[in-house]
């Protein structure tokens, strides 16, 4: 899921540990390095795909930088890589995925590939809503004949035929992760304790 375009900060006050996960990325992704909190804040940017993020840092903690990225509602997702182990506090935080060091070459790729592919799928679902509510919205206002007759709304068609087929690769890839089918395991397991509750 990686393009030519796909960014990543890494936010790590340890310059050997950042140095080190920036070597093991430099290959895939345009790899920025920031060694604490405000130079983090300083170098984001709507140009940045990914943060990793270290949450214990001297000076601006990784939670604050976290919580300031969010209030700057930056389009950007964000994975914890920490020597923190997570505990009940992780529930109100802002981030997309947590790590915990030592953390593999594989571990990294595999966080960063799954955040931008859930970024992507985000994308053309608001794509897919956004042309499907204009069809909608045709098909109420215009006649048989005049929808047929237009060449805008062959496209529009057109769009969301090309649209479905990407959500749904793009659903099957996510799908493909174990990380995703665990979740949806949890949540079916979850629904049925629900159910069972209700009883």
């Amino acid at each position: 899921m990686a393009t030519d375009h796909s960014s990543v900060l890494i936010v790590e006050d340890e310059p050997d540990l950042a140095d080190l996960y920036a070597s093991r990325l430099e290959d895939e992704y345009d790899v920025q390095i920031s060694y604490d909190g405000n130079q983090a804040l300083e170098s984001i940017d709507e140009g940045i795909d990914v943060v990793l993020l270290d949450r214990r840092m001297p000076g601006l903690s990784g939670d604050l930088v976290l919580e300031t990225i969010r209030e700057q509602r930056l389009d950007c997702r964000i994975a914890m890589v920490t020597a923190i182990e997570p505990d009940f506090d992780i529930v109100s935080m802002g981030f997309d995925d947590y790590l915990v060091k030592p953390v593999s070459k594989a571990e990294l790729i595999e966080v960063i590939e799954g955040l931008l592919l859930r970024s992507a799928y985000d994308e053309q679902l608001q794509e897919f809503f956004a042309v499907s509510a204009k069809k909608v919205l045709l098909d109420g206002r215009k006649t048989e004949a005049e929808r047929l007759t237009s060449q805008e709304y062959a496209r529009l068609e057109d769009r969301i035929a090309v649209l479905r087929v990407r959500l749904e690769e793009t659903t099957s890839e996510l799908a493909d992760g174990d990380g995703y089918r665990q979740l949806c395991m949890d949540i079916s397991q979850q629904q049925s304790t629900e159910d069972r509750t209700d009883d």
